[in-house]
């Protein structure tokens, strides 16, 4: 069973938290996150991308994103699935995030 904390909105805050280097924009609100998935045994899978499939920051972010959702109630494990179908574009960024691109 899942602890009563660990639902998708925690986790999304705890990754809103973070932010493209890069960018300077958190990862969140550039629509790098495609997915979450929490399992009852607290496992919990994000399927997220970067920029460009050659970021230089990309084990940065993706080193983060296990530290910080590690850190919630609940989890027992984070596996981050970096993803390049389909490839990131400014469109997908949060509108209120694409001034600083």
């Amino acid at each position: 069973m899942t602890s009563s904390s660990l639902t998708q909105e925690t986790v999304l805050d705890a990754l809103r938290e973070i932010e493209d280097p890069e960018v300077g924009t958190g990862i969140v609100d550039l629509g790098l996150v495609y997915g979450l998935d929490i399992h009852e045994n607290g496992v919990v899978k994000i399927k997220m991308t970067t920029t460009t499939r050659f970021c230089p920051a990309s084990g940065f972010i993706v080193g983060a994103v296990r530290n910080r959702v590690e850190q919630i109630n609940g989890v027992t494990e984070v596996v981050v699935d970096l993803v390049y179908d389909p490839p990131w574009s400014p469109e997908m960024a949060a509108l209120f995030s694409l001034e600083p691109l």
